[in-house]
């Protein structure tokens, strides 16, 4: 990604206007509407490598709850069904899918919180501590990349095998030794064995067809009905706050949309019929311990995976759908607040004065040259927070079809 020239840069409201009355007027092959390119930036959307070598299939029904987004990618191996999805809704809530009968996926992703904890960072079912924070998961078959700074994990199943089997930290905590114990809890009740013969037929419950059916509930776990996708469909009326904080944010001097300007507010994103697929990963200026440049152990992003010294403190930009509910923020759940969070942005870094992460961010060798100094005066910034807050889709967080079973224990 580069910088946007400001000549060249479409001004905000007709970025969105134009924009977003075109996606609402097309429609995809396969009947998807094309809202994905509501805020599709060519700095942010085209060109790149692509497809990571995956196998998919492009005519997988659409995702019920996916309306007014892209068509998305699903692995020709685990094509999408209503009752794989019913199937992983159980499982995702279920205490028994943990090797100590404690935590479920929903421990830490939590409907109420658009699918996060609340917590800094979060906590395994054997009480160790996460280095990172958890992630909200509404849309995030659409990431092109899974977790924080993993480049390689690129399926929803993939990465479902390091929660449930990862050692260090420990979140799931099934191993060789509980495992057979795990699965006879889940067949002992009489709820999935109708569960998985609908979903996977006469094929046995195992870890395959588990991983399976949660990846596919969360391909369900779409959100784009908040106040910002509503008023787009001419349902709702922004305030002249949020129409502000909309303009500053897909503008140069606020320059958010800069990783920030696709239909996901995101900017690695992968949809059906998509020319390009790119995974930056940034550093934003968070640390720079001691002036050398590296961020505190093991949270060193990207550089954990390439050990390149340019990729230290470099991690995906995070989705801001939601995002007024995903508090705290950061890779490491160390900034609590949006106003914070502008705050730092505008800074362009931060400046720790003491303890252990001492440094001053701002001026990190490695830092992203997307960030840099923002003149943002107190409106600005309670009009940016307003617009942020329209993101929240209050149907992903209230809905039924995404809640705990009523017959799970």
């Amino acid at each position: 990604m580069r910088r946007a020239h400001p000549e060249t840069s479409m001004r905000a409201a007709d970025r969105l206007t134009d924009a977003h009355a075109s996606a609402l007027a097309a429609r995809r092959p396969g009947g998807a509407l094309l809202a994905g390119s509501l805020l599709l930036l060519a700095a942010c959307s085209a060109g790149g490598s692509g497809g990571n070598g995956q196998t998919h299939s492009h005519d997988t029904p659409s995702i019920p709850a996916a309306a007014g987004l892209p068509q998305m990618v699903v692995p020709a191996d685990n094509p999408f069904t209503e009752a794989k999805f019913v199937l992983g809704r159980a499982l995702f809530y279920d205490t028994r899918l943990s090797g100590n009968g404690t935590q479920s996926c929903a421990s830490c992703h939590e409907q109420a919180r658009a699918f996060t904890d609340g917590r800094p960072l979060a906590i395994g079912s054997t009480g160790e501590t996460h280095p990172r924070n958890a992630q909200p998961l509404a849309n995030a078959a659409f990431h092109a990349t899974l977790t924080w700074a993993n480049p390689n994990l690129v399926t929803l199943e993939r990465q479902m095998e390091v929660p449930m089997f990862g050692e260090g930290p420990v979140e799931m905590g099934i191993t060789d030794a509980n495992k057979a114990e795990v699965l006879a809890r889940l067949a002992a009740d009489a709820h999935y064995a109708t569960l998985f013969a609908d979903a996977f037929g006469a094929e046995p419950i195992g870890f395959g067809n588990i991983i399976k059916a949660i990846a596919s509930f969360e391909r369900g776990l779409t959100s784009a009905d908040s106040r910002y996708d509503r008023q787009l469909r001419g349902d709702a009326v922004l305030t002249d706050a949020e129409k502000r904080g909309m303009q500053l944010f897909m503008s140069e001097k606020a320059e958010c949309f800069h990783c920030h300007g696709s239909f996901n507010f995101n900017d690695q994103i992968r949809y059906v019929g998509q020319p390009g697929v790119e995974t930056p990963f940034h550093n934003t200026g968070l640390y720079n311990l001691g002036g050398t440049g590296a961020f505190p152990f093991p949270n060193r992003g990207l550089f954990e995976f390439t050990a390149k010294a340019t990729d230290m403190g470099a991690f995906r930009a995070a989705s801001l759908r939601n995002v007024a509910l995903t508090a705290p923020y950061m890779h490491d759940g160390s900034i609590a607040t949006l106003e914070e969070v502008l705050d730092f942005y505008a800074a362009g870094g931060r400046n720790v004065t003491s303890g252990p992460n001492a440094g001053d961010g701002r001026r990190n060798p490695y830092k992203s040259d997307l960030i840099v100094n923002i003149s943002l005066n107190a409106q600005d910034k309670a009009d940016l927070v307003a617009f942020l807050r329209t993101l929240t889709d209050n149907t992903l967080v209230t809905s039924e079809r995404f809640a705990k079973p009523a017959w799970l224990p």
